[in-house]
């Protein structure tokens, strides 16, 4: 369960870092469209995990890891959009977020369903 100032920070966090990726994560990963979905805080307010989906991109690994290999430069520009918002800027580690992919692979799933009971029906 998280505290209301858990969620008060990663809002924080997910807002600013969306404008810094937005200004600076073009010359990190290229034409990739990248969007923050979600952001965890640790109740310590020490870590955040940031949770992202990225589109346009062949692949997605890379885009990944070249954010990753880029973490300390996007934190030094976090901190200086939220320094008066936290404490303490928090550790920031970067995931993927599929829930996209998977819904768009459930999708096609139904349709499909739905093509073969259609075509049953008019045998």
């Amino acid at each position: 369960m998280e505290t209301k100032r858990q969620k008060q920070t990663a809002e924080v966090i997910r807002r600013h870092l969306g404008h810094v990726l937005m200004m600076e994560g073009s010359y990190i990963y290229g034409g990739a469209l990248v969007t923050i979905t979600r952001v965890k805080v640790t109740p310590d307010m020490s870590e955040s995990k940031v949770y992202i989906s990225i589109y346009n991109a062949k692949d997605k690994q890379t885009v990944l890891d070249n954010i990753r290999k880029n973490t300390h430069s996007l934190k030094r520009n976090l901190s200086s959009r939220i320094r008066k918002h936290v404490r303490r800027v928090p550790k920031i580690q970067f995931f993927t977020d599929d829930t996209l992919d998977e819904v768009n692979k459930m999708d096609n799933l139904f349709r499909q369903l739905r093509e073969t009971n259609q075509m049953g029906e008019e045998e």
